[in-house]
């Protein structure tokens, strides 16, 4: 199992797929490796290494809009997503969900001096766009915002080929 150790002691678990130039994704919510599944494999094919990091925890309904009307989310992703959570620790999920929501990153985000595209659905019910991704937008030197439509927080997996799209165009760029 691919571990690795973070300042604190604490051992995350990481998939890393592929070969060539590194994307690295994350995940502000503690879910776990998987939900990049579709992203991974898509991008390994064309030739990069993709690392994602173990997170855990959350609601599938809001998370993939389930709750909107007109949406059209199976009850297999809803199941999938349950799955992921139910693997998550109580004390990691909550620790988790603790840390990034009492913490201010503003001067972090500053730092970062990598190009950096921002994902997220403009129908987000778990993270306000404009609180999160959009705020950040303006804060990382070199940030790019891909917003989605009427999409919900959980794009990767209900707007997976459009994702898949503009990460290879950014990629590429």
């Amino acid at each position: 199992m691919a571990m690795v150790k973070a300042k604190d002691g604490a051992e995350l678990y990481y998939q890393d797929w592929g070969s060539g130039p590194v994307v690295t994704f994350s995940h502000g919510w503690p879910l776990n490796a998987d939900a990049w599944d579709g992203q991974m494999h898509f991008l390994a094919q064309y030739g990069y290494r993709v690392v994602a990091h173990d997170r855990r925890g959350h609601l599938a309904i809001p998370f993939d809009g389930a709750n909107r009307p007109g949406a059209q989310v199976s009850q297999g992703l809803l199941d999938q997503f349950w799955l992921w959570s139910m693997q998550a620790g109580q004390w990691n999920a909550y620790e988790s969900i603790k840390a990034f929501s009492e913490t201010d990153f503003t001067e972090d985000l500053r730092k970062i001096d990598v190009p950096v595209l921002l994902l997220q659905g403009e129908d987000d019910q778990i993270v306000p766009i404009h609180d999160s991704s959009k705020k950040s937008a303006t804060l990382i030197p070199n940030a790019t915002g891909i917003y989605f439509p009427n999409a919900p927080h959980g794009i990767t997996a209900t707007h997976q080929d459009q994702v898949n799209t503009a990460l290879l165009k950014f990629l590429r760029s």
